[in-house]
């Protein structure tokens, strides 16, 4: 994570994927408090994709949203879960874009220790990730006894492997569950957090 005595301001890459934004009921507040927010000289500078609506042809351009992601402190990852994962332009922009040689992939065989920053595949370490997720499932359906079977957190080493491997932080999940039937009162507050993680990175309080 940024140090928070730097001076200059966090830059933080919003990556929002939904193939359904009409029938998104909480995801497209998201990402419409994302572009609503104040540009301010002293804050934080928010670089906003939605994957769907700029690449509807699945074609992905890899050279500009590697641009993007070195560009950004923060990679807020903004999706519904679907099917225990992320949505298939989700899946495919972390395939296409998180190249070996760029992302990952600088470490010695024979000492199995990362090489210095500025080497190939270490343009993302030290950047951190943050996944903000809704799900339709109430959060009481993650667990044993349940239909979901294993408890919500089973189902992140995807993600938090991906930051690992990548040199970057995984922060803690912002999730909301049983997004299709949360009240309105529910879905404003988780809304406002968000927001309010937006614009206040790095300083969050600590876990």
């Amino acid at each position: 994570m940024q140090d928070p005595s730097a001076s200059a301001p966090s830059r933080i890459y919003v990556l929002a994927a939904h193939p359904n934004w009409r029938a998104s009921r909480v995801n497209q507040r998201l990402l419409a408090a994302a572009r609503a927010l104040p540009a301010r000289a002293d804050g934080p500078q928010i670089d906003i994709q939605d994957l769907y609506a700029n690449y509807p042809d699945y074609a992905i351009d890899v050279a500009a949203e590697q641009a993007r992601m070195e560009a950004a402190d923060l990679l807020v990852l903004v999706h519904p879960i679907q099917w225990y994962s992320m949505p298939a332009l989700q899946k495919l922009w972390m395939d296409e874009v998180l190249t070996y040689g760029w992302a990952f992939g600088a470490v010695s065989a024979e000492t199995e220790e990362a090489a210095p920053s500025g080497a190939p595949g270490t343009s993302l370490r030290g950047k951190s990730l943050w996944l903000v997720v809704t799900t339709g499932g109430q959060e009481d359906s993650y667990h044993p006894d349940s239909y979901n079977r294993y408890p919500f957190d089973a189902f992140l080493p995807p993600y938090a492997q991906t930051a690992a491997l990548c040199g970057m932080h995984f922060l803690p999940p912002l999730v909301l569950h049983g997004a299709h039937s949360a009240g309105k009162q529910e879905v404003q507050d988780h809304v406002a957090l968000f927001s309010q993680r937006l614009q206040t990175y790095p300083h969050w309080p600590t876990p």
